[in-house]
């Protein structure tokens, strides 16, 4: 099984509370196994607050749905060895 690396990674977002935000990050294989998404080290799951999506099998998508004050924090994206932060 090939190594999974981030080819394009999470960019820093500023929004307003209550607002939709969405972090993407680029991976080098379709399918990759083992992507994480972490809150504060809080792992993330698929779910009506946070919307987790695939594009093109390569483009990994997160949008945090309505953000609050509590949302406030670093988001990680991990595959495999790597990661970025936003």
């Amino acid at each position: 099984e090939p190594d999974v690396t981030i080819v394009s990674g999470l960019k820093d977002m500023v929004v307003f509370e209550g607002d939709d935000v969405t972090f993407q990050c680029q991976v080098s294989h379709e399918n990759a196994r083992g992507v994480e998404w972490k809150l504060q080290d809080v792992a993330l799951q698929n779910n009506e607050m946070n919307e987790i999506s695939v594009e093109k099998g390569k483009i990994h998508t997160l949008t945090l749905r309505k953000v609050t004050e509590q949302d406030i924090g670093t988001i990680t994206f991990r595959v495999g060895a790597h990661t970025s932060k936003a």
